[in-house]
């Protein structure tokens, strides 16, 4: 089994992110060889450019860096759940990334962006950093639409499914990073 965290990109008080995460890890398939493990940023507290040294070339002075360091290697890949907002995704997101370099590098990783329009201009942007960081994303990045009576702060209930017509998506994304995880021959 490989190990893979299900990282909430958004901090924001009023999110819907561990929902919306959780509903992700739901649809793994039976007998994948992942291991799923939720990895909530509001309780990775980093601050912004927090380390006084470029993390590709400087070791960590913090002892918060060293832990999200040791959190982050003892993973295999990453799903990494993002709202869009603004056309992009979320600072505290960027921010995590950032603080580290080499623990990222050769690792995969699969993007799932949520959004009243799916969040595939979030998507986008994540996947050109992940490429920066040298790590591997799956091709399948799925995007779930949010339902248009939240525009109004109608309530969202998860529940109801409104996500579930993407469930084969999420599912075809999970294989991909299983495939990636597996040994060459």
């Amino acid at each position: 089994m490989h190990k893979i965290l299900v990282i909430c990109g958004s901090v924001r008080p009023t999110r819907i992110c561990p929902e919306v995460a959780r509903w992700v890890m739901d649809r793994l398939p039976p007998g994948a060889p992942l291991a799923l493990e939720l990895t909530d940023l509001a309780d990775w507290p980093l601050p912004l450019d927090g380390e006084p040294g470029i993390p590709a070339r400087d070791g960590y002075t913090r002892p918060l860096t060293h832990a999200w360091s040791r959190t982050v290697v003892a993973a295999a890949g990453y799903v990494l759940v993002t709202p869009q907002y603004n056309w992009g995704y979320p600072a505290a997101l960027k921010n995590v990334l950032d603080h580290l370099y080499r623990e990222w590098a050769g690792k995969p990783a699969m993007i799932v962006s949520y959004g009243m329009r799916g969040g595939g201009k979030a998507a986008a942007q994540l996947r050109e950093v992940l490429d920066g960081l040298h790590m591997r994303p799956t091709a399948t990045m799925p995007a779930l639409t949010l339902p248009a009576a939240m525009k109004t702060g109608a309530a969202f209930d998860i529940a109801t499914g409104p996500f579930d017509a993407l469930a084969d998506t999420v599912a075809q994304a999970f294989a991909e990073l299983a495939a990636l995880l597996a040994p060459t021959a």
